[in-house]
C-alpha cells in the first residue's frame, strides 16, 4: 500500500511539473509577447518532425520557412507554390500538434504573380505576417498585396552588405509605406554586422513586428555561431527589457542555427531563458 501511494505521489508531482512547466511557456501572453520557432531552425527535418520537437518543449507558434519538406517520407515541400492537397496536409499537422503558424520567410517575389501566389498561400494558411527582404524596387509591389490581402510583411536584415542591414536604410524605406509594413528583427545578424541590436530596436520603435532571436559566441563576425541564450555577446536580457519599455506587442521566433542535427536541448535551455527574463520583467524587477 505504501509502495501504491509514493508511485501515487510521484505521479502527481511529474504531472504537476509538466503542468507549471507548460504554464511557465505562457507567461509572456500577459506581456503580449508570444514565442515560437522559425522551422528553419530544424531545416534538417520535416515539419512534420520540427512540430513534434516543437510541442514537445511548449512551443504554440511557427515560422515556416520555404523549401522544407512537409513529411518525413514525402518529396513535397512548404513552397508557396505548394498544392491544396499539400496546403491541407500542413494544415492537418499544425492542428495536431497544436501549433499556430504566424509567419512566413524569408521568402520574396520574383513579380506580380510570384507575389501573389505567396499571399495566397499565407491566406490560406491564416498568416498574420510574411517575412521577407525584396529589392528596393518591389516594396510598392509589396504594399499593393499587403493592402489587398490585409496580411502584413516584415523586412528581415541579413548581415551586411544586405539590402536592409542597418535600421536607417529601414526607416529610410519605411517611411513613404504604410503601416502594413514593418520589420522583422534579426537580433544575431544585427550583431554580427556589428550592430547593438538595443540601439537597432530604438531606432526602429513602432515599426517592429516580430524578431528571430541568436544570442552569438562573438560579436561582429560573420562566423559568430549561436550559443543557449544568456550566454552570448547579443543581450537578451536586455532587448527584453527594451521592449518592455516600448511596449512591444509581438512575435519572438528562435532561430537556432548550430548543431544542427540535435540542437533541440539548446532550443529548450533558450525558450527557458526567456520565460526566467520574461517573468522576472512581468513582476516589475
Amino acid at each position: 500500500m505504501k509502495r501504491l501511494l509514493m508511485i501515487a505521489l510521484l505521479f502527481v508531482s511529474i504531472f504537476s511539473f509538466a503542468q507549471s512547466s507548460n504554464t511557465e511557456l505562457l507567461l509572456p501572453d500577459s506581456l503580449g509577447w508570444k514565442l515560437g520557432s522559425q522551422a528553419y531552425t530544424f531545416r534538417l527535418f520535416s515539419l512534420e518532425e520540427a512540430l513534434i520537437k516543437m510541442k514537445s518543449i511548449g512551443l504554440k507558434y511557427v515560422e515556416l520557412f520555404p523549401g522544407q519538406k512537409i513529411t518525413k517520407n514525402g518529396t513535397a515541400t512548404t513552397a508557396f507554390t505548394a498544392t491544396a492537397e499539400d496546403k491541407a496536409l500542413i494544415k492537418k499537422l499544425l492542428k495536431d500538434n497544436g501549433i499556430k503558424a504566424i509567419c512566413y520567410g524569408v521568402v520574396s517575389g520574383k513579380n506580380e504573380e510570384e507575389w501573389r501566389a505567396i499571399f495566397e498561400f499565407a491566406k490560406e494558411l491564416g498568416l498574420e505576417h510574411i517575412t521577407t527582404e525584396p529589392p528596393m524596387n518591389q516594396l510598392e509591389t509589396l504594399d499593393k498585396f499587403c493592402k489587398e490581402y490585409n496580411i502584413r510583411a516584415a523586412l528581415h536584415n541579413h548581415p551586411v552588405p544586405a539590402v536592409y542591414w542597418h535600421p536607417s536604410i529601414l526607416l529610410d524605406q519605411l517611411k513613404n509605406r504604410s503601416n502594413m509594413i514593418g520589420v522583422c528583427g534579426d537580433i544575431g545578424h544585427w550583431v554580427r554586422s556589428g550592430l547593438d541590436p538595443i540601439a537597432c530596436i530604438k531606432a526602429l520603435q513602432g515599426r517592429i513586428w516580430a524578431f528571430h532571436v541568436k544570442d552569438l559566441h562573438i560579436f561582429g563576425s560573420k562566423a559568430a555561431h549561436d550559443v543557449p541564450w544568456g550566454t552570448g555577446v547579443s543581450n537578451i536580457a536586455g532587448v527584453l527589457n527594451e521592449l518592455k519599455q516600448q511596449g512591444f506587442k509581438g512575435y519572438f521566433s528562435v532561430e537556432y542555427e548550430y548543431l544542427w542535427e540535435n540542437n533541440l536541448p539548446v532550443v529548450q535551455e533558450s525558450t527557458q531563458y526567456f520565460m526566467r527574463v520574461a517573468k522576472r520583467i512581468n513582476a516589475g524587477n
